[in-house]
């Protein structure tokens, strides 16, 4: 079979004795990062799967059934939500994210209006890339204090250790390892990490006992269900906690710049996936399509506790080295993660990695995410010998990185605007005011033609 024959088209219905193994495939895939983001958090990552799950099947139904993508937690809202966290609640920070759903609806409408130029001004690569850098190498402390000191806070080199083979495992898997195994090295260094930790001790397996010790004690059908499956710990408004309680100007400015990042991260994502499955998806069916699907995806999130949601890499690079484009298998995959959310044995199993283990997968996927940005800028042909280039790159950089944030008090409300949020719309500020914007937007609908000619040839 050709390289690039495909195997199975976006339509095309798998057999039933294939469509398990491909499912799991992009379950595997996303896990470890999907997982990792309400680690940090301290977020359920029961309800992290479940909300990615039920992110993808509605991303699946908006788009019609015709873009193969997968959904799972975003990264970029990590500091975000850590920081709404700390200022109101993990209950405040769920309403920024709907707020964050809500933008997304808003930007989709505009698109179906009056097109996508509008968005592609104000959001060049020359801000974009610099935007993603401040999201992985703002997460660099994070990383190093999970993979370096213990629960006290105390220098560890047992941490050091578990962290540092890790971190290798994750790196041999993606460099030497072939096929599926190459997509799913963090996933591989987890469990690798886990089972080292595991035996020199570090591992808290209390959980896991007691959950394993109801499983076998079970004397009826009724008791063993109820000992394999447990409800997450969703987080529900007007339920749990009621929004207009939480909500406050400094949420709206922690979390809502950050659809700036987020949406243009979708825009790149619907190219590469253009690319791999060589079909026309920011046109059919549009693209106002696929950030509405990614908006509700998101607020779905935000009503159960989860963490937003966005179009993963890793289930990219699985269609690309499978050439299965079936939604179907993508569909799967989701009803696996939602099934998986539910199983009280794999929550504990979840809640029972060591730090460490983490800190180590979190030190490669940090530093991805940074240089994601920087590859943004090389392919995009962004001159940094240009000093209006120069000077909004290093602005979002220094303010992203220092974490420099606004706040502001006034009688009737306060607004606090993080570090990360306060680069991008300064980012976007400067693009707009700085002379030479009219050359770069040249320079993008260029890209944009270029691109699309690829794809006719291809």
């Amino acid at each position: 079979m050709n390289a690039n024959e495909k195997v199975l088209d976006v339509r095309d219905v798998p057999s039933w004795n294939k469509w398990l193994i491909l499912s799991l495939q992009h379950l595997f895939a996303m896990f470890g990062a999907t997982i990792l983001v309400p680690f940090l958090t301290n977020m359920s990552p029961s309800v992290a799967l479940i909300t990615s799950g039920l992110g993808t099947l509605s991303y699946l139904i908006i788009t019609r059934g015709r873009i193969p993508a997968y959904l799972g937690s975003s990264f970029a809202f990590i500091t975000p939500i850590t920081i709404a966290t700390q200022v109101e609640s993990l209950a405040g920070a769920m309403v920024g994210a709907f707020l964050v759903g809500i933008v997304y609806g808003v930007v989709a409408l505009l698109i179906r209006l009056v097109g996508v130029d509008w968005l592609l001004n104000i959001l060049p690569p020359v801000v974009v890339g610099p935007v993603i850098m401040v999201i992985g190498l703002g997460l660099a402390p994070t990383a190093i204090d999970m993979a370096m000191n213990d629960a006290d806070g105390n220098y560890s080199l047992t941490f050091i250790g578990i962290a540092l083979l890790t971190l290798t495992i994750t790196i041999v898997a993606s460099v030497f390892f072939k096929g599926i195994w190459k997509i799913i090295p963090i996933l591989i260094g987890i469990v690798v990490g886990y089972v080292f930790a595991l035996l020199i001790g570090v591992v808290d397996t209390s959980g896991i006992k007691a959950s394993w010790g109801e499983l076998m004690n079970a004397n009826s059908i009724g008791e063993f269900f109820g000992a394999v499956f447990a409800k997450p710990e969703f987080l529900i408004p007007f339920v749990d906690f009621s929004p207009l309680d939480v909500i406050s100007w400094s949420i709206v400015g922690i979390m809502v710049p950050i659809a700036l990042v987020t949406i243009t991260e979708h825009i790149g994502d619907q190219m590469v996936l253009s690319k791999v499955t060589e079909k026309n998806f920011i046109k059919k069916p549009g693209l106002h399509r696929s950030i509405l699907g990614d908006g509700v995806a998101t607020v779905i999130a935000s009503m159960l506790g989860g963490p937003p949601n966005t179009t993963y890499g890793e289930n990219i690079g699985v269609l690309a080295i499978t050439r299965v484009f079936s939604v179907f298998v993508i569909g799967g995959a989701a009803v696996l993660a939602i099934f998986f959310g539910f199983i009280d044995i794999i929550a504990v199993v979840i809640e029972s990695i060591p730090t460490p283990v983490m800190g180590g997968v979190s030190i490669l996927l940090f530093g991805i995410i940074a240089s994601s940005g920087l590859r943004m800028l090389i392919d995009n042909n962004v001159d940094l010998g240009q000093n209006r280039n120069l000077i909004i790159a290093s602005v979002i950089l220094i303010i992203g990185i220092g974490g420099l944030y606004l706040e502001v008090q006034l009688p009737n409300f306060d607004l606090q605007v993080s570090g990360m949020a306060l680069s991008a719309i300064i980012g976007v500020f400067l693009n707009l005011v700085l002379p030479g914007r009219e050359k770069a937007s040249e320079n993008r609908e260029r890209m944009f033609e270029a691109d699309a000619e690829e794809r006719q040839a291809s």
